[in-house]
């Protein structure tokens, strides 16, 4: 097989510390590539006033395949007050690089496994019959639409004029908000189109026919949110009808699904969402495996373009230690999903493997898995640190 050529994008804080760790295990478990560094994030912003700068977009529509690490964003006033100061006062607008990663590349679907480990201290509890302790198994796989709903961008404040007209046709914002001042409103939009619905949704149930899930759950709100909600209930149900009438259709609002996922969380398995909800449901059913530590994700695009992700941020706090306490599972993890993709699963499976090994024998945790607070005594203390948790997993590879 032809070696392979990957972009590395450490981005921010603690992005470079797990990216290292999850390159240590790819090369470990006999990976062949080449990994091209792409600038990106927080330092490009304050520098160039660009924290996506175009030669990183070069790379990655050349190479089609990204790591990325983690991102910092910050509200619009601090981010002028850290650009460059050449720079300030010349338009410069600060905007999330890994959303315009998203809509640049139209990484559209975006994936997001939440699977327990046996043992991980972490795990979701719960009491059962006769007050016994249960430990639920949990394997879900969220499906998240990545590029509209209230992610789209499309908001204004104090509106101009006609988009204010135009919402003045609305008989219930003229209800309800005909009388405010104009200038005294905010409005973002929740945009949701047929194509890139069906294709969220297609892929969503692609992957449990594949994966001998027996049910795909939309996770919207349809009676509340009629038309954009409403849009995707309707869609699935003409898709599993005429494409998977073999497997079971559910529906459960966002709300409802909060409560349920700590009742009986085993009994999902696919859940397909827009971009609020997604991003909702996919960190809380992570809180349910140990938390953001161990919450991987990928993002694809039609033409063939893959960005792979852990879901936690730059955490900034923990990235000046003299020991890195970070850990690098999730990014570990992200990068296996970048195995499956480019078929060296046999590789990927090892690697799996080997994180559960490491996690069930108990003898190497982080600082999250012991349940401490994050700081560098951590390691004085008996955690293991973002190296010694990657060694671990290392020597268990075979």
């Amino acid at each position: 097989m032809a070696k392979r050529t990957i972009v590395a994008l450490p981005g921010d804080g603690i992005g470079d510390i797990v990216l290292k760790q999850a390159l240590r295990v790819l090369d470990a478990s006999g990976l062949e590539a080449d990994y091209i560094h792409g600038d990106i994030g927080w330092e490009f912003w304050c520098k160039e006033g660009n924290p996506l700068p175009q030669r990183t977009l070069d790379l990655i529509s050349k190479h089609k395949i990204a790591l990325f690490g983690a991102i910092t964003s910050k509200p619009n006033e601090e981010a002028r007050a850290e650009l460059n100061p050449a720079l300030q006062g010349k338009g410069y607008v600060y905007s999330s690089p890994i959303v315009g990663l998203r809509q640049k590349f139209n990484l559209d679907i975006c994936v997001r496994p939440c699977k327990s480990y046996k043992r991980n201290p972490l795990n979701f509890i719960r009491r059962g019959k006769g007050n016994t302790i249960e430990e639920p198994v949990i394997d879900v796989v969220i499906f998240r639409q990545n590029t509209e709903c209230l992610y789209s961008g499309v908001e204004w404040t104090n509106p101009p004029e006609q988009v204010y007209k135009a919402l003045m046709t609305h008989p219930k914002f003229v209800e309800n908000f005909g009388r405010v001042p104009v200038e005294e409103i905010s409005v973002s939009t929740r945009i949701f189109t047929k194509k890139a619905t069906e294709r969220i949704l297609l892929a969503a149930f692609d992957h449990a026919k594949k994966y001998g899930y027996s049910s795909v759950t939309v996770c919207e709100k349809p009676n509340v949110i009629r038309e954009t909600s409403g849009l995707m209930w309707k869609l699935a149900k003409e898709i599993q009808k005429t494409s998977y009438p073999g497997i079971k259709l559910l529906n459960t609002n966002i709300d409802a699904q909060m409560m349920w996922l700590t009742k009986n969380p085993e009994d999902y398995g696919v859940i397909v969402a827009g971009n609020m909800f997604g991003d909702i449901a996919s960190d809380a059913f992570a809180g349910l495996i140990g938390g953001l530590g161990f919450a991987c994700s990928a993002q694809f695009s039609s033409d063939g373009i893959a960005v792979f992700e852990p879901t936690h941020g730059s955490a900034p706090k923990y990235a000046g230690y003299e020991i890195p306490i970070v850990n690098p599972v999730a990014m570990i993890e992200s990068a296996c999903m970048m195995l499956d993709y480019i078929d060296e699963k046999d590789k990927s499976d090892m690697i799996r493997k080997a994180v559960a090994e490491t996690i069930l024998d108990g003898k190497t945790r982080t600082y999250d898995m012991m349940k401490m607070t994050g700081s560098p005594e951590v390691i004085k203390d008996g955690a293991a640190s973002s190296v010694q948790m990657t060694d671990a997993i290392i020597s268990r590879l075979r």
